[in-house]
């Protein structure tokens, strides 16, 4: 009768196994090993705590093995744990210092506190399996979109039934002012999982560009089989969205294919999010086309593009400024996004004033450095000339053959020019010399007085200290703020003004770290080719 009591438990014991491994959907092997470990720990309270007691449950009859593991040494030290060679002797006449002897204990009978101690082990092993299942499953789902029901709203956060594990939403992650309740179907872009104390947090977001370029995926089958590729995003959640879109099939429009016929692709996008108007723009490798196209509805007379500081000028008329520039200027903000410049909106009446400002100001430097009357001045910049450096430098010929003028004025004039470069040099040069710059930072290529007298106003006076300068300190950076609606700030550069691109400084600092013996030139030449030219082109793909 007991045998058949052992029987029943021993399968009793099996099925619980199977049923538990079934329900967390984890290995059959978890669970029996985790009984083993709460019926090892369960023996170990029972025989000592000091004892090496092993379990192994027969995962065909369920059958659970208790042995007490004994190490053959020489000299006892702890008798709980090892044997004398000798006593091992007697239990098997082969056995020597080194080997592990097993001692078969008899069954045990759990009491309720053993019995309570078991459950909470088993449960904790069975838990950490489910959690390590749910990482290993979601790990690689990164940059997937999953579908789950809501299943509580905390403080603004939405917890998300994913079936076989939970996601969450946090508050900034939601589209604003969209209402979810309790048991709704919800659709999220996972964005991140990471492994936590309590359990793998699975990141999901509605409000990212990633969410929208996915959506996008699903309705275009275009852009699911890469004919039309998603160029970049830009999101004010819940409100507006610009996305830019590109055919690699000429036969195909990429705007055409994302609207779909009367618009049903694009609809199903803005219903999922919540009604979001979405602006699709045809993506150009030309900067100055795609932000013109960029700042639809809009429309553009004119744009003056800067590449060194990654700003652009767009000129609208008058009647078109409030839609170029959009409600709390988002439809600029978006724009700005999308292509990765800095955006500046004039009007026609405002860059005439701007014009006719620069005209009036270049026309004094001339008459006041050159001592020439207004007419003069006002001619050379009509002409072009925009400072005195080009005036003195260009081919004579050039000056002659302006209305009104001959050689001889030319001449005159070109020579004043010189001279007043002349007396501005030695004026930066001593000026240099009284700050203590030194003579061989002049010897850097690209350097001159003007840069000198800048660097030694901070502080930078040898080779050595400009060797030591990071590009940042010297072009200056943009620092984007965290805030949706704040505006970029422009930090300057000790050498703002100098009209130096980035590869230029750079190549300046690598040079005086040349000079200074830091490193050799040979190690500069090999992965230099093409490096910059690559580096470009990227920014203009993600832009």
């Amino acid at each position: 009768m007991a045998m058949a009591g052992i029987s029943a438990n021993r399968l009793e014991l099996l099925q619980i196994a199977d049923a538990v491994a079934r329900e967390k959907t984890i290995d059959k092997k978890i669970v029996i090993e985790a009984m083993e470990d709460a019926i090892q720990k369960a023996a170990k309270s029972r025989y000592g705590a000091e004892n090496d007691i092993r379990c192994e449950i027969d995962p065909k009859t369920g059958e659970a093995k208790l042995t007490r593991v004994l190490a053959v040494v020489d000299t006892v030290e702890n008798d709980a744990t090892q044997i004398t060679v000798e006593d091992a002797k007697k239990r098997n006449p082969e056995a020597k210092a080194g080997d592990m002897i097993a001692e078969t204990l008899p069954p045990l009978e759990f009491g309720r506190v053993a019995a309570q101690n078991a459950k909470q082990v088993i449960v904790q092993k069975v838990r950490e399996a489910e959690r390590d299942r749910q990482f290993a499953e979601y790990k690689d789902r990164v940059g997937d979109t999953t579908n789950g029901t809501v299943k509580r709203v905390e403080y603004g956060n939405v917890i998300v039934d994913l079936g076989r594990a939970e996601g969450i939403i946090r508050r900034d992650e939601m589209i604003p002012r969209e209402n979810v309740r309790l048991g709704d179907r919800i659709r999220a872009y996972i964005y991140d999982v990471r492994r936590e104390q309590r359990g793998p947090q699975i990141f999901l977001t509605r409000a990212r560009p990633e969410f929208m370029s996915s959506l996008f995926r699903a309705e275009v089958p275009e852009i699911y089989d890469g004919v039309v590729e998603i160029k970049s995003v830009a999101r004010d959640p819940g409100s507006r969205a610009k996305i830019a879109v590109i055919s690699k099939d000429s036969s195909i429009d990429p705007v055409g294919a994302c609207v779909g016929m009367r618009g049903a692709r694009v609809q199903a996008v803005v219903n999922e999010l919540q009604g979001e108007k979405v602006d699709i723009i045809q993506w150009n490798p030309d900067a100055a086309s795609f932000i013109v196209n960029a700042l639809a509805p809009a429309e553009v007379t004119k744009v003056v593009l800067d590449e060194d500081s990654n700003r652009i000028e767009v000129v609208v008329p008058e009647a078109q400024l409030s839609l170029a520039i959009g409600r709390r200027g988002q439809n600029v903000r978006l724009a700005s996004q999308l292509t990765g410049w800095d955006i500046d909106i004039l009007t026609e009446q405002e860059e005439s004033e701007r014009r006719q400002k620069e005209f009036a100001e270049r026309t004094q430097l001339l008459m006041d450095s050159l001592d020439v009357d207004e007419v003069i001045a006002q001619l050379l910049v009509t002409e072009g000339f925009a400072s005195i450096e080009e005036v003195a430098y260009v081919d004579i010929s050039e000056i002659a053959h302006i209305e009104g003028f001959d050689e001889g004025t030319a001449e005159q004039i070109q020579s004043r020019a010189r001279e007043y470069l002349e007396q501005q040099e030695a004026e930066r040069d001593a000026k240099r010399r009284e700050l203590g710059v030194a003579d061989e930072l002049a010897e850097i290529p690209g350097i001159n007085t003007a840069m000198m007298v800048a660097l030694g106003e901070n502080g930078i006076k040898t080779v050595e200290d400009f060797a030591d300068c990071a590009t940042d300190e010297l072009v200056g950076w943009t620092e984007r703020k965290k805030e949706k609606d704040a505006e970029p700030v422009k930090h300057k550069g000790i050498l703002d003004g100098f009209e130096l691109s980035r590869t230029d400084v750079e190549n300046m600092i690598m040079a005086a770290r040349v000079h200074a013996g830091w490193i050799k030139a040979e190690d500069l030449e090999k992965p230099a080719e093409g490096e910059p030219e690559a580096a470009s082109d990227d920014a203009g793909a993600q832009g």
